[in-house]
């Protein structure tokens, strides 16, 4: 059977499995809708949150940028590592004493002003926005290869998925549709990194076969930094970025990964503030397969991708080059006019990359069997819709929850909220779907961007709120607005062309944007800190909650009032 038929066969499966979860699971009640009714074993919750958290940027894009970008790709691992750490254990177990469904829920609540809730409304949709139009760039990429369809419609394919298990299944059908996905998504990024890690170091697990020697008796970092040498680029294992730009880029995406709306719901999910800890525990040993495979996957898949096309005559390119070429995402342009590919660092380079690609092309460079190559789509897929479908609800939940209910119209029975919510996420996969065809660069860049936008808003918010009983609505409402301008000023300035756009000379600091959430989150610590104290302390009952909040035992059922 071809790549296309066992393609249309494991991913018809696996999205048979999803709606099938989904119908079997759907959502009766608004408390099913946002938090799977608060039933959800740590195990399984463990499993959905590392499925919601490793998205396609982490399956796809991840381990791409680490095989471009060699060192300084690693920035990407230390802080969504480092970041899940921090979210376990500073802010998981109290947002779960205090029990609230969503993040603008317990901003509302904790500074007692419907303003410092629909800031934080805002906030919560522009972060999963700009989060969520990468995923739908990931599931385009994947459509566009696999089943040979342009990328557009790949995009339009994968937004009636999400919405149908999304919109029916509600917080209950996406967390047993995410435990279903993360075990897809797991078993096709290991496949192919066995299969390829034996076949280049004789090695059968890639973590090892990372640090091993290949067939000529070189270690593989070795031979990578020869072949890069040999190119003109910087050396695979050396970095370029500056100290400060690495240690920023890694503290926003930790920050900002703490700050995420839709992994923080996660952990309402179940029964007792014990099972949050727990759950995130066992998040983090599924996170960590993954994690610890990438920098191996993005070794192999450089060195045979070095291997395999450079000074390789054009007429005689392997298969899987004409397969992505016909994608539109590898490109050559013959400059010299000699027949053969030049791949080299500077001018007279004439192949054209798209980063994105790696994962998903690497079994095939590779040559190996068709059908681990269709695993490696539905698990592509499986990692971005099941991110996708978290950050709907998130989206959803903002519209419903925090708009509607508890500011428009108080009184909406639970039905009707039910209704509004689903309403919520169908704008949400349409406007998705239209950041997924029209996408602000490949999807990890947008992703760290997204990061940036959390740590610069919620995070601080969240932190002084918990841990500062004085810290009232006034400072709070003045951090999160200052710090998502800065954010969003610096980013528009440095990321898109027609607004001025800087060149990296002119970086602030010499910080680039994927790091700038870590100053802006910096300002709105100050900023609130500073003017939370030219105004009256919170109210008694507020800073006695948050007494209670501080001691993360006892269960505090997550509620609607």
């Amino acid at each position: 059977m071809d790549v296309q038929g066992w393609t249309f066969l494991i991913v018809g499966l696996t999205f048979a499995l999803y709606i099938g979860i989904a119908i079997w699971a759907r959502a009766a009640s608004t408390n099913d809708f946002y938090i799977a009714g608060g039933g959800v074993s740590p195990l399984a919750n463990g499993m959905a949150t590392a499925a919601d958290w490793m998205s396609a940027a982490s399956f796809i894009s991840m381990a791409g940028l680490i095989s471009f970008m060699g060192y300084d790709g690693s920035v990407y691992l230390m802080g969504w590592t480092g970041g899940y750490v921090l979210l376990a254990l500073l802010l998981a177990p109290y947002l779960r004493k205090f029990g609230k469904f969503t993040v603008p829920d317990f901003i509302g609540d904790r500074y007692y002003s419907n303003v410092a809730r629909t800031v934080a409304v805002i906030c919560a949709i522009i972060v999963s926005f700009t989060y969520v139009a990468g995923q739908m760039r990931g599931v385009g990429v994947v459509f566009s290869r696999f089943l040979e369809v342009p990328v557009n419609v790949g995009v339009y394919i994968g937004m009636g998925i999400v919405f149908f298990y999304a919109v029916l299944g509600g917080m209950k059908g996406v967390t047993y549709t995410q435990v279903a996905q993360f075990c897809v998504l797991i078993f096709a990024f290991m496949v192919p990194a066995i299969f390829i890690s034996f076949q280049l170091t004789g090695n059968y697990i890639p973590q090892l076969g990372f640090g091993s020697q290949v067939a000529d008796g070189t270690y593989l970092l070795d031979k990578l930094d020869n072949l890069h040498r040999e190119l003109g680029f910087a050396e695979y294992t050396g970095g370029t970025k500056s100290m400060i730009d690495v240690f920023a880029i890694t503290f926003a995406l930790m920050v900002g990964t703490a700050g995420l709306p839709h992994v923080i719901v996660r952990f309402f999910t179940v029964p007792k503030v014990k099972d949050a800890r727990l759950s995130a525990g066992w998040a983090l040993i599924f996170i960590a397969i993954l994690y610890t495979t990438a920098p191996a996957i993005a070794a192999f898949a450089r060195t045979n991708l070095i291997e395999t096309v450079s000074n390789q005559a054009y007429e005689e390119v392997p298969q899987w080059f004409s397969n992505w070429e016909s994608t539109g995402l590898i490109a050559f342009d013959d400059k010299n006019g000699d027949g053969k590919i030049q791949y080299v660092a500077g001018e007279k380079n004439e192949l054209t990359i798209d980063r994105d690609i790696m994962v998903l092309a690497n079994p095939e460079i590779a040559n190996l069997p068709n059908w681990v190559i269709a695993l490696v789509a539905a698990g592509g897929l499986a990692a971005a819709l099941s991110t996708a479908a978290g950050l709907l609800l998130v989206i959803s939940a903002s519209i419903s929850h925090d708009l509607i209910k508890k500011q428009l119209k108080p009184n909406l029975s639970d039905k009707e909220e039910l209704i509004w919510a689903r309403v919520g996420a169908l704008g949400a996969v349409l406007v998705a779907g239209y950041f997924g065809i029209n996408p602000p660069g490949f999807v990890a860049a947008v992703v760290a961007l997204a990061f940036g936008l959390a740590a610069a808003s919620f995070f601080p918010a969240i932190i002084l709120g918990i841990f500062d009983k004085r810290m009232n609505k006034e400072g709070a409402i003045a951090g999160m607005v200052v710090g998502i301008l800065l954010m969003l000023f610096y980013m528009i300035k440095f990321k898109f062309d027609g607004f001025g756009g800087g060149t990296q000379a002119d970086w602030w600091l010499g910080i680039s944007p994927e790091g700038f959430g870590t100053i802006a989150m910096l300002v709105n610590f100050a900023v609130s800190f500073s003017i939370s104290r030219f105004y009256p302390a919170p109210p008694t009952d507020v800073q006695e909650m948050v007494e209670q909040i501080r001691y993360p035992r006892g269960a505090g059922g997550a509620t609607h009032h």
